[in-house]
């Protein structure tokens, strides 16, 4: 068989197995290829797609995409939602076809998350030399685009002679499939190799299963860190992605109902607990709640639970003020438990660290002050949600109202998806999650362009979800139209397969969060309005609001379009037109809701800092003033060695 086929056959007989919780998973790794076909696969990896769909379509489906990149943020939303366990495999062509990926392949392994990517390559041979979209390096010949993907890549390799195939593809997915390690694996395969023939052992193509390594805490790991706990007067846990990963949800709330601390979430931790869990501080750090961010301020001890410390989640590293904070970091990679210096790194599953955390802390409970200061700081921020969400503007109404109905028109199983903009921060600190699957925010690399590709791939894995007996589930897009204009092909992709995905559009003409990160850092919300240009003054800034109608545009791609016009009823007409969304046909095809909003409406404040550079020198004042308040902040900045 050719290289190309024997991939393709290799890659249908490739499971995952899993035990947690009880419960056992064997899934298929890779469910389906997407691709698109240039002169670099469409006789090799193409060839063998259609072969063996001829044979029989469940062996390999295939799935068309419009962009590359965006068949990546497909794989990525569709392996978050399986918890890591599927991804999907994507071929592309030679030159652009394979550089499109690179943003893809950055993500995924920014995040954690799985994608199998396999780029097409240049002749091995180099019997034709150069090729079409060939890069030349006159200093190493041997350089393809391919090797952009080595820096981006959890695993990288180029199988230049078909023997190779069997340790390229051992040795990808052994990573792939790593809970420690997971990201973007790339295997390059050269055009000319994809297409020759030989020999392929019984034995490669045959079924093997990936067992997910669910690491144990050390127990001396474990007794030290309850020795810290319970030395500890102010402790707090910050739970991120890899308390969702793990299904350590219910341990997580039982370690919480037991010893009385508190927990705040990353981005990526959201749904880790319900938002009305009385120990829920929500979400912490630059975009967090004011009542997880007063807590963090006096806290002694952190417990990081599958967080990776972004700098959002620290607040640039003056989150934490008490000048004896220590850390305790849980996390299945080593590279983020031992961040901030700890001397108390547990590399561990984090399900597996709290089930022994909870049996070794037995009679440890806070002091009644800080569970009564919890109960207070939540009460003031749920507040504040409530104000922000019923406070009505017209004509054009505020993102925390269209936040707030589109919360109240979804159901409890229904998920979220954002990526890039003011959305991500917004929802971070409001968005009330009511079930763990509820919220999907691509913030680890905020790429404009994710949302309605990724938003698919999350729709793709709860279609599947649904019809192994699990939950129902509408997922809900919802995007500014900075990011929608970055990135909105895949709609095209969902009116092919007919798939209902939900989108929510605000349009504010612009870039709103950069245009407030612009204002706040003295640059005067500098190119970051869509406005016609004014050539005298050679500025984008004051001239008239750009005619494009996006409403029209989705349209035009044979999406359904309901338009939501400006006006004091703009919030009920929307709430009801996501409820109408919800209940269309599930194979109806994706429904677009138009909405406008006043972008210098912020949300509430988050009592927190984010450390972007100011100009030191300026003649601007604005930029002059900004420097001053950077420097403020700047000195409650820690090294946070705990």
């Amino acid at each position: 068989m050719t290289v190309a086929q024997a991939v393709v056959e290799y890659l249908s007989k490739q499971y995952t197995v899993d035990s947690v919780g009880g419960l056992e998973y064997r899934e298929r790794l890779i469910p389906g290829t997407f691709g698109i076909f240039g002169h670099g696969n469409v006789a090799g990896v193409g060839q063998a797609l259609k072969q063996y769909q001829q044979l029989d379509p469940t062996i390999m489906p295939y799935y068309q995409g419009r962009n590359e990149q965006a068949q990546a943020h497909q794989a990525v939303g569709y392996a978050r939602h399986t918890r890591r366990r599927q991804t999907f495999a994507i071929s592309t062509s030679i030159g652009p076809g394979s550089s499109n990926l690179l943003t893809g392949a950055a993500l995924a392994t920014t995040n954690r998350l799985p994608v199998l990517l396999l780029p097409s390559d240049t002749f091995a041979t180099r019997a034709a030399d150069p090729v079409l979209q060939q890069l030349e390096q006159p200093y190493a010949y041997d350089i393809t685009v391919n090797d952009a993907f080595r820096p981006l890549s959890k695993f990288f390799d180029r199988v230049s002679r078909p023997e190779q195939l069997f340790s390229a593809f051992h040795h990808g997915l052994r990573v792939l499939t790593d809970p420690a390690e997971t990201g973007a694996v790339t295997i390059s395969l050269p055009q000319d190799v994809q297409t020759e023939a030989f020999d392929v052992p019984e034995e490669f193509l045959a079924e093997r299963e990936w067992r997910i390594r669910r690491p144990d805490a050390d127990d001396g790991d474990i007794a030290r860190a309850a020795e810290a706990i319970r030395a500890a007067k102010r402790p707090l846990i910050i739970a991120g992605g890899g308390v969702l990963y793990a299904y350590a949800n219910d341990e997580l709330a039982t370690f919480a109902e037991l010893t009385g601390i508190p927990v705040g979430n990353t981005q990526a931790g959201v749904g880790v607990l319900p938002w009305d869990h009385k120990f829920s501080l929500g979400a912490i750090g630059s975009t967090g709640t004011t009542a997880a961010n007063a807590i963090a301020a006096e806290a002694d001890l952190i417990i990081g639970i599958g967080t990776r410390y972004e700098d959002f989640t620290t607040a640039s590293r003056t989150a934490f003020q008490n000048p004896d904070v220590k850390f305790i970091n849980i996390n299945v990679a080593a590279i983020d438990a031992y961040k901030h210096g700890t001397s108390l790194p547990i590399v561990a599953d984090a399900r597996k660290a709290l089930v022994k955390l909870n049996q070794a802390l037995g009679g440890y409970r806070v002091g009644a002050d800080l569970e009564q200061q919890v109960a207070a700081e939540k009460k003031r921020w749920d507040a504040t949600v409530d104000d922000a969400f019923d406070t009505r503007f017209t004509p054009l109404p505020a993102q925390n109202e269209i936040i707030g109905a589109t919360s109240r028109a979804m159901d409890a199983a229904d998920v979220v998806i954002c990526a890039a903009g003011s959305l991500p921060g917004d929802l971070h600190k409001m968005w009330r999650v009511r079930d763990p699957f509820g919220y999907h925010v691509e913030y680890a690399y905020s790429c404009m362009g994710y949302e309605i590709p990724g938003g698919l791939g999350v729709k793709r894995a709860a279609l599947a979800e649904a019809a192994a007996g699990g939950a129902q589930r509408d997922v809900v897009v919802m995007v500014g139209d900075g990011s929608y204009l970055m990135m909105h092909t895949e709609l095209v992709t969902a009116v092919a397969e007919r798939i209902k995905l939900i989108v929510v559009l605000i349009q504010n003409h612009g870039y709103a969060s950069i245009g407030s990160l612009s204002e706040s850092l003295g640059s005067q919300r500098f190119g970051t309005q869509y406005r016609a240009l004014n050539e005298e003054q050679h500025s984008f800034d004051e001239g008239e609001t750009l005619p494009v109608d996006l409403a029209l545009n989705a349209e035009s791609l044979g999406v359904k379009v309901i338009r939501i016009e400006p006006g004091e009823k703009v919030i009920a007409e929307l709430e009801q037109a996501i409820r109408d969304a919800k209940a269309a046909p599930e194979r109806g095809g994706p429904i677009l809701i138009h909405v406008e909003s006043d972008p210098l409406l912020d949300a509430p404040s988050s009592e927190s800092w984010w450390d972007v550079p100011v100009s030191q020198v300026s003649d601007l004042d604005s930029t002059r003033q900004a420097f001053k308040t950077y420097t403020d902040h700047k000195n409650r900045q820690r090294k946070l060695l705990g």
